[in-house]
């Protein structure tokens, strides 16, 4: 009987996000089908209320705990619960799906189609899809049906194109233009005492797909009331008692949710996720009795902590885990061995070694560039402007080298706090020759070596291209080392395991390159990296003195990777740096 103790051995394990989702699915399929708005209800509630079980769904048929002792869940939907949890599906959501309009569902997300018209799509237009809902729209066949007319459709059309827009995702570092403002736009409001980013952005994610602001407030609807009318919002989604969601004008949807004071620190721990590395936290949880959500560390129905982040790790047994590792993937298991990474911060960036200049394809001279680096607190900034091979950045033969160097000793001598490096971005030939002589690259301080051209190399020759390039004993960092552009070129193919293994061997440094259309090393290829022993190098490759700031973006991808202070070498100081080049060579 449904609520009763049985065994459940051999079952497979389904998440109470999973039975949720089912349970709402019937949900819709239910009125879809015109039933009891009671039942439609019914289902729905259970599907929030199995969210925030403070234990898994199975633990309720396994011990003394029983579902129909939870405010809303009777036998009936007890039974139910018992059958998605033991088989992963449940026989009613068949034959409902069975017996509703192919693709329905789907229509009625999108917002200003409901059960009704998203029968009506479905059976006299054959609309099965999202897809086929913006063709038929396009074809004006949706005009043609009773209820809807030319503005509906037109509706349809924007509404359609705007959740296609919300579903591609945009550079970090453009979210962070929309998402800083809006922030701060927030923390303007009278009533609010806290407003945060959470979700993606905060991991540090290369691209998001939305942005999520929690905030804490004494006034919840002013507080909603001021998100709203926000100046960039092109319009309104939801608007509700606790949470809003607007859109963008850039096509960027964000969340807002409205937190109570002593749940702040939970709600920043369960939106900023990722999702499995939350189920790992609150599996965690469960096994000490504690039920862990966005609302606080619970024992029972007694609330314990979550006014600050760092609770919810500490009812867990473990240290604070930064942000950028919360993807469960193997953080957990440092942070209770005590072996977590001192991540990498901005502040601890000593110098920039990678920039260029008006000499090459940069935008300020080499004295704007030195001037902005020692306003930025720089101990040393590395000018590597480019040589010859890429014409479209103009760069720089031997003798405009040495004219360079000229320059720089004389700024140098100028300089109070700054120590400006020669350095040089030199390309690395389809063969791995470099495009500059033995003779001039032994003058500079620093050599990066990066691929511009020849993309299409097969696997094995570009792999040989670039082991041949880190074998020169003037090549000191291997720059954007897989040449990759976000969302523009593919990285080129290479064996990179193999190439790693041997940029650590022979000493060479490997860059995180901050450029946000870059990011390159990604996350994963960084942590193989550090795994390996590997130094870091996290550079900017400003192209301007504005773009010094790029350094932010570097940073935050090397703290997903796993880098730790003590391996970046522009973390170090210059005397240590320096030592260390002329020991290499």
């Amino acid at each position: 009987m449904p609520g009763n103790r049985h065994p459940r051995r051999g079952t497979r394990h389904i998440e109470n996000a999973e039975v949720a989702r089912i349970l709402r699915e019937v949900g819709d399929l239910l009125e879809l089908g015109k039933a009891n708005v009671f039942r439609v209800r019914a289902y729905r509630n259970a599907a929030r209320t199995v969210e925030e079980l403070p234990a898994a769904v199975e633990s309720y048929f396994d011990g003394e705990k029983s579902l129909t002792d939870v405010p809303g869940i009777g036998t009936d939907l007890a039974g139910k619960i018992d059958e998605i949890a033991r088989t992963g599906t449940l026989r009613l959501i068949r034959d409902l799906r069975r017996r509703t309009p192919k693709g329905a569902v789907d229509l009625m997300h999108v917002r200003g189609i409901g059960p009704r018209r998203a029968r009506l799509l479905s059976t006299r237009l054959g609309v099965r899809s999202v897809k086929g809902l913006a063709r038929a729209a396009r074809q004006q066949r949706i005009r043609q049906l009773r209820g809807f007319g030319r503005k509906t459709e037109e509706s349809i059309l924007r509404e359609v194109a705007a959740q296609a827009s919300e579903e591609q995702r945009m550079s970090r570092a453009e979210a962070a233009q929309y998402g800083e403002a809006l922030l701060a736009y927030m923390r303007e409001a009278p009533a609010v005492n806290r407003a945060e980013l959470a979700g993606s952005f905060r991991r540090c994610r290369e691209t998001v797909g939305d942005l999520d602001v929690l905030v804490t407030t004494s006034d919840a609807p002013a507080t909603i009331a001021h998100f709203a009318a926000c100046p960039d919002a092109s319009a309104v989604l939801q608007r509700g008692r606790t949470r809003a969601t607007i859109r963008l004008h850039s096509g960027l949807r964000v969340d807002l949710r409205v937190i109570p004071d002593r749940s702040f620190g939970a709600a920043l721990h369960y939106f900023t996720g990722s999702k499995a590395h939350n189920i790992a936290i609150r599996r965690m949880g469960r096994d000490r009795g504690l039920k862990l959500n966005e609302y606080g560390v619970f024992r029972g129905a007694q609330w314990i902590s979550g006014r600050d982040e760092r609770d919810m790790f500490k009812a867990v047994g473990l240290p604070w885990i930064p942000p950028e590792l919360r993807e469960n993937g193997g953080e957990i298991e440092a942070a209770a061995a005590g072996v977590l990474p001192r991540l990498i911060t901005l502040e601890a960036i000593r110098g920039d070694l990678q920039c260029h200049t008006v000499d090459s394809d940069g935008r300020d001279t080499l004295a704007d560039m030195a001037e902005a680096a020692e306003a930025a607190g720089y101990e040393y900034l590395a000018i590597t402007d480019h040589s010859p091979a890429v014409r479209v950045t103009r760069g720089l033969d031997a003798a405009g080298f040495r004219k360079q160097w000229r320059r720089i000793d004389a700024l140098n001598a100028r300089l109070r706090r700054l120590h400006v490096l020669r350095g040089v971005e030199v390309d690395i030939h389809a063969d791995g020759s470099l495009d500059l002589n033995d003779s001039i690259l032994s003058g500079f301080d620093l050599v990066l070596a990066s691929v511009h051209s020849a993309f299409s190399l097969s696997r094995a020759a570009q792999t040989q291209r670039i082991l041949r390039a880190i074998a020169h004993r003037s090549v000191d960092i291997l720059a954007h080392p897989t040449a990759r552009q976000i969302g523009r070129r593919a990285p080129i193919d290479l064996d990179l395991d193999v190439v790693l293994r041997e940029a650590v061997q022979a000493g060479v440094w490997l860059e995180v390159n901050g450029q946000p259309e870059r990011l390159d090393l990604d996350d994963a290829a960084c942590r193989l990296a550090g795994s390996l022993g590997a130094v870091f190098v996290v550079g900017s490759d400003a192209h301007s003195t504005a773009e010094l700031r790029f350094m932010r973006w570097g940073v935050d991808q090397a703290r997903r990777g796993w880098v730790d202070t003590a391996r970046v070498a522009n973390a170090w100081p210059l005397a240590r740096l320096l030592r260390s080049r002329r020991r290499a060579r």
